[in-house]
């Protein structure tokens, strides 16, 4: 399913008055600061990523779940995943990482499933 895209009329009257005022805000708050204007947007971006992904603690502990509910397999290819460089793929972007919404997958499976929709 194709993720929620903004409209170019949403674009314009909602998303970008919000970057101007939270922009505007950085600055404000960091008043000349060119450290702590780094600092509290790589704090934002930081925060903004964990509401979408949750924190990389959460996310360890479901790999481990999918993992075990897996049988250590992917699901694509049925072949042993790997120790590392597995990927947590959410089968509905916009549902977020839980489990009834991810699947534990071998890189090369999410590669192939980035390259069918054209994100790589």
């Amino acid at each position: 399913m194709p993720n929620r895209q903004l409209t170019a009329e949403e674009r314009k009257a909602l998303f970008g008055p919000l970057f101007d005022e939270v922009q505007s805000r950085l600055v404000d708050l960091s008043n000349g600061d060119a450290k702590l204007f780094w600092a509290l947007r790589r704090k934002l971006y930081k925060e903004l990523s964990y509401l979408e992904r949750n924190k990389p603690s959460v996310r360890k502990r479901l790999k481990q779940k999918k993992r075990r509910e897996q049988g250590n397999r992917c699901p694509v290819c049925k072949g042993l995943l790997p120790e590392a460089n597995v990927v947590l793929d959410r089968v509905e972007a916009m549902k977020g990482y839980t489990a009834a919404n991810t699947l534990l997958i071998c890189r090369d499976c999410d590669y192939e499933a980035q390259r069918k929709r054209q994100f790589a």
